[in-house]
C-alpha cells in the first residue's frame, strides 16, 4: 500500500514540475511559464505575455501582444530592465510570428546575459509596436510591460506582487 502511494506521489510530482516548451523555427526549447506583464499604456489589452527559454547558446525571450490589426508587429530593439537597474539590450533579428489576433517576436540572449537573468528578476520589458494605423487599429509606439501580477492592490495585501522570474529561469 505504501509503495503505491509513493509511486502516485512521484507520478503527480513529475507532471506538476513539467517544464513549458517554446517552439522557435521548428526547434523546441524548455521554457518558463508565460508571464502576463502589465502594460498600462497599451489601451487595447493592457498586457504583454513574456516567456523565457534556455538554448545551447544562451536564451530566448518571446514577447506576445494581442492586436486588433494584422499589420501591427513588434519591431526594432527591445530592452529588458532588471530589478537591480541593469539593462539588457536585445537586437531585432526578425524572428516573428502572428496568429489568432496576436503578434510575437523572439529576441536572443548571450550566455552572459542569460546568467544575469538567472540572478535578478525582470523588472520591465520595453518594446515598440509598428504598423498601419487607421481609426480602429491597435496603438503603435513605445511601450513598457512591467513585472506586476495585478493592476491594483491594497496597502494591506502583503503578498508578492511580481513574478519570481530569476527563480524559474535558474531552474531551466
Amino acid at each position: 500500500m505504501n509503495i503505491k502511494m509513493l509511486l502516485l506521489v512521484l507520478f503527480i510530482s513529475f507532471f506538476a514540475n513539467a517544464q513549458e516548451k517554446m517552439n522557435v523555427k521548428g526547434q523546441s526549447f524548455s521554457a518558463t511559464q508565460p508571464y502576463t506583464f502589465v502594460c498600462e499604456k497599451y489601451a487595447y489589452t493592457g498586457e504583454a505575455e513574456i516567456q523565457i527559454a534556455k538554448t545551447d547558446k544562451g536564451g530566448i525571450l518571446k514577447i506576445t501582444v494581442a492586436t486588433a490589426n494584422d499589420q501591427v508587429k513588434i519591431l526594432g530593439g527591445l530592452y529588458v530592465d532588471l530589478a537591480n537597474a541593469d539593462v539588457i539590450a536585445c537586437v531585432d533579428k526578425n524572428v516573428k510570428e502572428s496568429a489568432d489576433g496576436k503578434t510575437s517576436a523572439f529576441y536572443y540572449f548571450t550566455p552572459a546575459e542569460f546568467a544575469k537573468l538567472k540572478k535578478t528578476d525582470i523588472y520591465a520589458v520595453r518594446f515598440i509596436l509598428k504598423g498601419g494605423s487607421d481609426t480602429f487599429s491597435s496603438q503603435t509606439g513605445y511601450f513598457t510591460a512591467h513585472n506586476k501580477k495585478n493592476y491594483f492592490s491594497t496597502v494591506y495585501d502583503q503578498s508578492k506582487k511580481s513574478f519570481d522570474t530569476a527563480k524559474e529561469i535558474s531552474v531551466l
